[in-house]
């Protein structure tokens, strides 16, 4: 059975997460893990001890009990819920559970609407967009789940046959029973003939898919593909961060982070 990997930290952005990623798991017949993390900051042992770690866990462990009941209220009892509290490094630990339970997907709070949460979440989705080896959904604040009608895949078409992750673009695809819409960007509206011949290529390896080819120019990358999916109202935004330049790029300048911290719809990181 497919495994849903949700983090949260009880913020309101990551309860809207968690929402989402439970009508997810029940759209496609998946089970939901619910994940917290009590970190600890450097040198606690030297700190004076006001709560200890033992009642920071068995707060947690409450919280967490309170959220799968009510998830299983909300839901009917249709989902099948399981929960864990780990402690230290938030990425870390996120990386030790993803390499025990495999999962479909891990599910996070692109940011939250305050100050704190907006630089906690940020920091945490964007990381681990650049460095966590599963599919990894950002949801922006106050986004709900619906049917995935329409994916969409900012690509930009180079080597495509060593770069895509073909497999998992059509698992995900079948499972939605979706369409997939290709998105180039560029910074002309002239495209060489790299482009041309890297499109076909991509036609060919996707071709039981029927996906629709995008190409617009945008001298900003990020927002020529964040007003693209908007005006064609894309469900599930797929990107490439860790094979393609054009992401690369991205995660390098700091204004370019919008492409998670600003996109209105569901961003999902995959790696080759």
């Amino acid at each position: 059975m497919k495994t849903i990997l949700v983090a949260s930290d009880f913020s309101p952005a990551a309860y809207n997460a968690v929402n989402y990623a439970a009508d997810m798991a029940i759209s496609i017949n998946a089970k939901l893990l619910l994940l917290t993390v009590v970190q600890t900051p450097v040198g606690y042992s030297e700190l004076p001890i006001v709560v200890s770690l033992e009642d920071m866990l068995r707060s947690t462990e409450r919280d967490m009990k309170h959220l799968k009941e009510e998830l299983m209220l909300k839901t009917g009892n249709k989902l099948s819920i399981e929960t864990e509290v780990g402690m230290g490094a938030f990425y870390s630990e996120l990386k030790d559970v993803c390499e025990r339970v495999k999962p479909y997907a891990v599910v996070m709070g692109s940011q939250g609407k305050t100050a704190a949460e907006h630089i906690l979440f940020g920091t945490h989705a964007v990381h681990a967009m650049k460095n966590l080896a599963w599919p990894l959904i950002t949801v922006p604040p106050g986004t709900k789940f619906s049917a995935v009608k329409k994916i969409g895949l900012a690509s930009d078409l180079t080597e495509v046959v060593k770069t895509t992750p073909i497999e998992e673009i059509k698992m995900l695809v079948h499972d939605f029973n979706a369409e997939l819409h290709v998105l180039n960007t560029g910074k002309t509206e002239v495209f060489d003939a790299d482009i041309v011949f890297e499109s076909a290529l991509m036609q060919e390896m996707m071709m039981s898919l029927n996906p629709k080819f995008h190409f617009i120019s945008n001298g900003n990358t990020d927002e020529g593909i964040i007003r693209f999916a908007d005006e064609n109202k894309i469900d599930l935004l797929i990107v490439l961060p860790k094979r393609y330049n054009l992401f690369e790029q991205l995660f390098h300048k700091s204004h370019t982070k919008n492409l998670v911290l600003h996109s209105h719809v569901p961003v999902m990181a995959l790696h080759q």
